[in-house]
């Protein structure tokens, strides 16, 4: 019985790792041509984050940088300047 989920184990690893990289490698050429590049390298990345820490890590630090450019570029509500 450990043989068999051992084997899916590989098995499924090894679907991931093909589907992550075939998105990652269709998106880098979309960047090219005109097409939906960065979703497919984001999408490809993600994939690749359900097996692999580095993917992992990496969607992390993509995450902490939009927010942070997503925070930068959010018009900031004016101060009320009246006094009280």
């Amino acid at each position: 019985m450990a043989e068999i989920a051992s084997a899916w184990r590989l098995v499924r690893r090894i679907v991931v790792t093909t589907v992550g990289c075939t998105l990652l490698c269709v998106g880098i050429v979309l960047l090219v041509i005109p097409g939906p590049g960065i979703l497919l390298i984001l999408a490809g990345l993600a994939v690749l984050a359900t097996e692999y820490a580095w993917a992992h890590d990496l969607m992390q630090w993509i995450k902490r940088r939009a927010e942070r450019l997503r925070d930068r570029t959010r018009p900031q509500a004016p101060e009320d300047t009246r006094l009280k």
